[in-house]
Formats: C-alpha cells, sequence, structure tokens
C-alpha cells in the first residue's frame, strides 16, 4: 500500500456569497507524484443489499445495503489500489469532496489511533454519496460510519446541495466534527486541520462525533478549557504547516478579501472569511489554479521580483503532481433537472482548462474515461492534458501567453455552453432531459479537446524551430 502524502486544496462558498447564487465546493486533487491517471464516470443507480465492499488499498470490509442513487465521480484510471471516486455529485443535486488530507497531533493519536483498516479517502465517496439527499445526510452519514469503522487517515470532507455547504474533519482513529459555511462566506483549506470554535449548543451549524467532549476531558486534551477549539486540541502547528499549508490559505484570502494583512506563515489563518466582492465560479478557477501569481513567492517568476530563495519557499497551488481539479456547482436560478455541473480540469491546473459537465446524465465523453499507465493523448483527456505541462515546462516564458489566451478561450466558451445547454433543457423532461444533457456534454469535451491538440500542435512546432540543436552551413564563418 502507498503511503499517502499531503496534498489538494479545497475551496468552499455559501450561495449568499456566490455571484449567482449557487453554492460551490471545490477542490483539486494532487498525488504524491506527478502521475495518477484520471477518468470522468456516471453510476448508475442500483440495489446495493447483499454487495460485500472490499477496498483494494486497505482492506476495508462493509457490508452494505439499501438503494443507491446515481452520481458521478473521478475515480482512478487505473484500479489496481482501489476507487478513489474522490469528487461528484448525486441524482438529488448532493456534492461531495473527499479529501483533504491532514494531520492531527501525536498526543491525540497516543489516545485514539488511527484504524489500518478504516474508512479512508479511497472509501469515502462511494459508502455515502449514492444514499444521501441532503449534505447535511452526508455529513451524517460519513459521522457514523466513521465512528463504526474508524479511520486510517486525517482527513477534510465537503458536502453541499442547493441550500447548505459543509465541511466534515476526521482525527485520530474516530473523532470528526463538522461545521457549516455560513452563506455569506467562503472557506480555505490547505492540508491543516481548519475547523475552530464549535458550539455544541448550535446543530444546525455544527455536529460532531458522539462522544468527542467526554474523549477530549478523560484525555485532558484541551489547552484552554473554557472554549473547544477542535483545530488547536486535534490539529497540528509546527514549522511545516507553517510553509506548505498555511500560505496557501494567506493566498486564497488576500484574492477575495484583499483588505486583509496577514503574514503567509500565520497558524491563526481564519477558516471562515468574508469576501469583499461576489465570488463566481471563475474566481474559483483563478484560485485552485495558482502559484501566487503577482507575489515574490511565484515559483514562476513573472510579474513579481522574489529571490530564488523566495520562489522556493511556500508550496504552490499549481504544481507537478496536480491531477484532477473539480468546482462542485448547484445553481438556485434554474430546474433542479439541470441546475448541477461538475467542471473539472485533468492535468497542470494553470496550464489546461475547467470544462462545465451537467451531471444528470447517463454517460460522459470516451476520452475522459480511459486513463491508464500508457501516455497517450488521442485516447485519454487526462494523458492530452498532463502532455501539456511537458511542452510547457521548459519554455515557461515563451509559451504562457499563448496558454493563457487557449485558458481564457476555453473559459468563455464554457460559460457560453452553460448558457446554451441551459437554454435548450428548458421543457425538456425525464429521459430525454438526461439524453439531451449527455450529448451536450460530449460536445463541451469534444471542443475542448480539439482547442487542445490545436495549442499542442502550435507549441510543438515553436519548440521545434527554436531548438538549440541547429546548424547551417557558414555557421562557423
Amino acid at each position: 500500500m502507498k503511503k499517502k502524502t499531503s496534498s489538494c486544496t479545497a475551496m468552499l462558498v455559501g450561495k449568499n456569497a456566490t455571484i449567482d447564487g449557487s453554492t460551490i465546493i471545490a477542490r483539486d486533487e494532487d498525488a504524491e507524484d506527478g502521475v495518477n491517471p484520471k477518468t470522468f464516470k456516471v453510476f448508475p443507480a442500483k440495489d446495493y443489499t447483499g454487495e460485500h465492499y472490499v477496498s483494494k488499498y486497505n482492506g476495508l470490509t462493509v457490508d452494505m445495503e439499501g438503494q443507491g442513487c446515481r452520481f458521478t465521480a473521478t475515480p482512478n484510471g487505473v484500479p489496481d489500489e482501489g476507487r478513489w471516486d474522490e469528487q461528484g455529485i448525486n441524482e438529488h443535486n448532493v456534492a461531495m469532496s473527499s479529501t483533504e488530507t491532514e494531520m492531527t497531533n501525536a498526543r491525540v493519536l497516543g489516545h485514539d489511533p488511527l484504524v489500518k483498516d478504516g474508512v479512508n479517502e479511497d472509501s469515502m465517496l462511494y459508502l455515502v454519496l449514492p444514499f444521501i439527499k441532503s449534505a447535511r445526510e452526508g455529513v451524517q452519514r460519513l459521522g457514523h460510519l466513521i465512528e463504526k469503522y474508524g479511520t486510517g487517515e486525517t482527513n477534510g470532507i465537503a458536502f453541499s446541495d442547493h441550500d447548505e455547504v459543509w465541511y466534515l474533519e476526521t482525527a485520530g482513529g474516530h473523532q470528526w466534527v463538522a461545521q457549516r459555511i455560513p452563506d455569506d462566506a467562503y472557506a480555505i483549506a490547505p492540508n491543516i486541520m481548519c475547523i475552530e470554535e464549535i458550539d455544541f449548543d448550535d446543530p444546525d451549524n455544527y455536529m460532531y462525533a458522539s462522544g468527542i467532549r467526554e474523549f477530549v476531558e478523560k484525555f485532558h486534551l484541551n489547552p484552554n478549557p473554557g472554549s473547544f477549539n477542535f483545530r488547536n486540541i486535534f490539529g497540528t502547528q509546527d514549522e511545516a504547516d507553517a510553509y506548505y499549508n498555511t500560505p496557501r490559505s494567506w493566498y486564497g484570502q488576500k484574492l477575495f478579501t484583499p483588505s486583509l494583512k496577514q503574514d503567509p506563515t500565520s497558524q491563526n489563518i481564519p477558516f471562515i472569511q468574508h469576501a469583499e466582492k461576489k465570488i463566481a465560479v471563475e474566481d474559483v478557477e483563478q484560485f485552485l489554479s495558482s502559484h501566487y501569481n503577482g507575489t515574490p513567492y511565484d515559483p514562476m517568476g513573472t510579474y513579481a521580483s522574489g529571490t530564488p530563495e523566495e520562489q522556493r519557499k511556500f508550496r504552490s497551488i499549481a504544481l507537478d503532481r496536480n491531477q484532477s481539479s473539480c468546482i462542485l456547482q448547484i445553481r438556485n436560478d434554474v430546474p433542479a433537472e439541470y441546475a448541477a455541473i461538475q467542471w473539472i480540469n485533468f492535468g497542470f491546473y494553470c496550464y489546461s482548462p475547467y470544462v462545465p459537465f451537467f451531471t444528470n446524465i447517463n454517460d460522459t465523453p470516451a476520452n475522459y474515461q480511459v486513463a491508464t499507465d500508457d501516455a497517450d493523448p488521442a485516447k485519454s483527456a487526462y494523458w492530452l492534458h498532463k502532455l501539456l505541462e511537458v511542452i510547457v515546462e521548459p519554455r515557461y516564458h515563451e509559451f504562457i501567453n499563448e496558454v493563457n489566451d487557449f485558458r481564457d478561450g476555453c473559459q468563455s466558451y464554457g460559460v457560453g455552453r452553460v448558457d446554451a445547454i441551459t437554454a435548450g433543457a428548458a421543457g425538456k423532461q425525464g429521459a430525454g432531459l438526461t439524453d439531451y444533457l449527455t450529448a451536450a456534454n460530449k460536445e463541451s469535451a469534444a471542443h475542448v479537446t480539439t482547442a487542445t491538440h490545436q495549442l499542442m500542435s502550435s507549441l510543438i512546432h515553436q519548440a521545434l524551430l527554436n531548438s538549440k540543436f541547429q546548424f547551417e552551413r557558414g555557421d562557423n564563418l
């Protein structure tokens, strides 16, 4: 079993904080190395009764039961180590993103160790998303599973529906809390425990493991008994966090609440924050594909003067182990049957585009269903966009303007596609609507795939024309 490493960056936005009244949960899925082929699939509704689920990753076994609904997901293309469904939206317009890797401090782990064969990231979405009809139900179901089976990891998990956005964090083997993101707020989650004060008398906005208060009291875990700060009690606040994690929260809040003055390495950056403007999907895209743009900490060193040490100081959001980024949007200004959109970006996020996929579908585009270890850009959308990194990175400053023009064009296309598909869906119902949205997604994917091939062709030609291994007759004269 591969060791799981800290990766991923998440953002959550309440419905009154967005420009169009949507709820949004979004996350970059990274991996411990540069390659982890990802796909986009839809799984039909089915009766799970009698299914004996066994995780290929850690051996978790669960006897499942009940009728499950249809859901989308972005599972691993190579299933040797399990499902890793990661992010999706079900037919009830409930979205789930699992997970944001976090850490529990050593003292807590001494009293409640991680469970080797517990409910881990690879299994969470499959065990939860098919069975829930609201974000709140998602929190409750996953929390029950964590208490019953334990978990072998510390994670943050996001849920949303058309009304509510929730963030659940696990700690130790069996502890967890969840907080509703206020409707007028947003939250940034790097690989660090985020939730702060828990109000045990406010069930509308907080949920938690049944015995968590007794656990903390029994083992004298609370350094400030007058409050219950989950981050301070269960989390880590070490030097690695200050350079690997908190700068990402700092940069996100710098983008959306620019009047704030905070230190990138501060261990006290708040989880819940309020933006100084309404947030659009495009803003979330910008953050999730960023690399400290416009600051001395940009490893690309484009517009701000930073020393080599500053450019390597903090863990960037866009980096070589980017795999799949999803923005899960539930709209409130259209009928529920076509309100849910899963924006997907495969590859190195600051080079590749987000593509909008409506989720009331019965199939996904063929090249989004294939991602083997064979790096074939003709068959696989994952590999097509990952190979952009190979071409662009050695000539970043030479190519980035053309790449940005490409991404801007795809972004505008995506916005227009959402408008056009929404208009075309009006009046359609049932299987007819599902077939229409399925076909529309395939058209959207085909357009972006063609545009990406055209970009790659242009960049390859330029690279070949500028090879340093050129020599003409007379060059030595």
